[in-house]
């Protein structure tokens, strides 16, 4: 029976919409059918909500030093085959202009993410590949030659020659991640690395100290830095940056990077006992804190405690980490080591995170070590390639996790081709 596609590709995103163009052009003149279904009607629904709606393309440097997830030799491979400059001349060749923030975040310039959306489907079409929306995948199955897709749609079963899945992984479910793809890749056999948000919102306890009225900071922007550490002090993890302080917690780029590392933590040690602080970056433990207030101090001892902590933090947070109406002069050795503290490392107590609803991607998925990262082709099921969210392979905030979709899409896309070209020559 002839299938209804040689490549079928499941899932409209970032990454699915990437393989769907360059298996489009690579496939240019062979007269292989590409066919792309996205479950929801209207396809990127993650694109547009990207980056406050501006869409964070790709970062001016990228490395494998900024993922998590996998071997970073395999993650360095993937983004030296699509890299940050590729994805440049190709949002140009798109019609996308790009402009460099200082904060090394490149966005269109019309500062919409509906630029890079439009555009993505705009290609797409150009290609010859056929979009289907509102076709939610129900499930998968190995078939002689290729594969059976069976759909929500009373049923309807597709054939393929070739698949390339692409349906993300949990985080931001109202856009249509539901995790179905990682359920499909486990039943085949694949090892699936449990799955947690990464790049949420952090959610505190509120309480008496100072790192409990966080509740007072709400709506305050500052730099910070947060640290994880062992019930024995041993750091875990340390990110540093811009956080803004909220009604239930932090968010921001620090705390939103450091939401994965005290989830990945907590889901491999259940129980274990760990700390986490919020410090100046200024200072990278309390003995450099204590030496700025005596270094303060012996500048002039008759400032008042808030006033120097107010020329590090916003004076609200000041005025909660400083003795109320003294002066330097007249804390006593515990106040001033107890101000040291509050400077460098400040206990604070989350909660947890905010959940998928509110993570911009999900940390797990796929073991990479099954996949041929040169194709991006399942190692334990031929002609299934993979691509994007799903893989265990997550980026910090900064236009990472779409140079990821960018690069694997690339590889998949491509490979697929090449792929379904040489099954027609062995044959």
């Amino acid at each position: 029976m002839m299938p209804d596609a040689d490549i079928l590709i499941v899932g409209a995103g970032a990454a699915g919409l990437a393989a769907a163009i360059f298996a489009g052009e690579a496939a240019a003149h062979t007269g292989l059918r590409i066919v792309l279904l996205e479950g929801a009607r209207k396809p990127g629904a993650k694109i547009l909500v990207s980056g406050g709606g501006r869409c964070n393309v790709t970062n001016e440097h990228v490395s494998q030093d900024d993922y998590w997830g996998g071997p970073r030799p395999l993650i360095r491979n993937v983004l030296r085959a699509f890299d940050e400059h590729r994805t440049l001349d190709w949002m140009r060749s798109l019609g996308v202009a790009l402009k460099l923030e200082a904060s090394g975040k490149y966005f269109p310039v019309s500062d919409s993410a509906r630029t890079v959306l439009d555009a993505l489907l705009r290609r797409t079409r150009e290609v010859g590949v056929e979009l289907r929306t509102g076709v939610r995948v129900a499930g998968l199955q190995v078939d002689e030659g290729g594969f059976r897709v069976t759909t929500s749609d009373a049923h309807v079963m597709l054939r393929a020659r070739r698949v390339i899945i692409a349906t993300g992984g949990l985080s931001l479910p109202k856009s249509g991640s539901d995790g179905a793809g990682i359920a499909w890749l486990q039943q085949l056999g694949h090892t699936i690395v449990p799955t947690t948000p990464a790049l949420a919102p952090l959610v505190l306890r509120p309480g008496p100290e100072p790192g409990g009225r966080f509740a007072e900071w709400s709506g305050i922007t500052c730099d910070i830095r947060l640290d994880l550490r062992a019930g024995s002090g041993r750091l875990l993890a340390s990110q540093q940056g811009s956080a803004v302080f909220t009604h239930f917690g932090m968010s921001g780029p620090a705390p939103m990077n450091f939401s994965r590392h005290l989830a990945r933590f907590r889901l491999e040690n259940p129980g274990a006992a760990h700390s986490v602080t919020l410090g100046h970056p200024q200072f990278r433990d309390e003995a450099a804190a204590d030496q700025y207030l005596r270094d303060q101090m012996a500048a002039n001892g008759t400032t008042l405690a808030s006033r120097v902590v107010s020329m590090l933090y916003p004076d609200r947070i000041a005025r909660v980490l400083a003795p109320e109406g003294l002066r330097l002069c007249d804390l006593t050795r515990s106040q001033r080591l107890r101000l040291a503290s509050h400077l460098a490392a400040l206990p604070i107590d989350v909660a947890a995170d905010r959940g998928y609803a509110f993570a911009e991607t999900t940390a797990g998925g796929v073991d990479l070590r099954e996949v041929d990262i040169r194709t991006m082709e399942s190692r334990l099921v031929r002609r299934l390639h993979l691509c994007g969210e799903i893989l265990d392979a997550d980026g910090r905030i900064g236009g990472f996790n779409f140079q990821w979709a960018w690069a694997t899409g690339y590889l998949a896309g491509r490979g697929a081709v090449a792929g379904c070209q040489a099954d027609a020559s062995a044959a």
